[in-house]
């Protein structure tokens, strides 16, 4: 019998943060059937290893072991192998209210408009997690969010929290999608080493006709930025070079070629910038 829903988890050095996710995820429905499958990116720390020591005592657990190659090409390869009507697109670095996925697939079960759903996504200091709902990012907010520090268009600042919308993206932490959504517009984009595919495969959920969907009657915790602080220069890069990506998928003939070259002076600027000052930043980011 078909499960209802797929959890997967890419991992990269992330036994610790695992030792908290999981028991939330063992806690947080009932309701529904589901599977959980753990992608370790060649952690190396023995995050592959306390995984397999669980898997006598949880049948619903898979783990994968795999080369780090990339976000995008780490969760294609558990897509392929899952049983679920919906699947889950989890980070390791959050941690699940006890009703969280109940929530959520209620949501997704009433509203078959709804092809990617996402929750309300909190920080460790109980301050929101502004990715988990976006517009699009273009040539101009994205002027105005990485070099003025103005986040209002992006990142709905003029909405309440608490409004439940329809939204241009959700965030790759917390991202639920219908399986029959995949089989219609295909798997992640692997272009995509590291950010920036969840905003495409957003963009082809609504080119495809459904909705992105933001439920912050659902909520999780997200410890942002846990991965990437440990590979920070290359996170950086990674993070600069899906902007470009992006840039080129879904804007390249719709502007002319002076502001494609604007647009990658920026993109440039802002990553040479960003690696000088972390390098005297105490707590390194990539994106807040």
């Amino acid at each position: 019998m078909p499960l209802d829903l797929s959890i997967i988890i890419l991992s990269y050095k992330s036994k610790e943060h695992l030792k908290v996710l999981l028991p939330s995820i063992f806690s947080s429905t009932k309701k529904y059937s589901y599977e959980i499958i753990v992608v370790d990116n060649d952690s190396k720390d023995g995050t592959a290893e306390a995984v397999e020591s669980l898997l006598s005592s949880a049948p619903n657990l898979k783990l994968i072991r795999n080369k780090n190659t990339g976000y995008a090409a780490g969760n294609n390869l558990a897509i392929k192998k899952t049983q679920g009507r919906y699947i889950l697109l989890l980070n390791p670095d959050t941690k699940l209210n006890p009703d969280t996925l109940e929530k959520m697939l209620d949501l997704m079960e009433a509203r078959l408009d709804v092809g990617i759903g996402g929750c309300k996504l909190l920080k460790a200091d109980g301050s929101l997690d502004l990715a988990c709902r976006r517009r699009f990012p273009n040539p101009w907010n994205s002027f105005k969010r990485l070099f003025l520090r103005n986040n209002i268009d992006y990142n709905y600042l003029n909405v309440l929290v608490d409004h439940e919308m329809e939204v241009d993206s959700v965030v790759g932490a917390f991202m639920l999608m219908r399986k029959s959504l995949l089989d219609k517009i295909g798997l992640l984009d692997e272009a995509f080493f590291m950010y920036g595919e969840d905003l495409d495969i957003c963009w082809r959920c609504k080119q495809a006709g459904f909705k992105v969907w933001y439920f912050p009657k659902s909520a999780a915790m997200h410890y942002k930025g846990e991965s990437s602080k440990k590979v920070s220069f290359r996170a950086l890069l990674w993070f600069h070079n899906s902007m470009w990506v992006f840039y080129k998928k879904h804007y390249w003939q719709k502007y002319p070629l002076v502001l494609h070259v604007i647009v990658w002076l920026g993109i440039k600027l802002r990553f040479f910038a960003m690696v000088v000052l972390n390098v005297f930043r105490s707590k390194k980011y990539v994106s807040r």
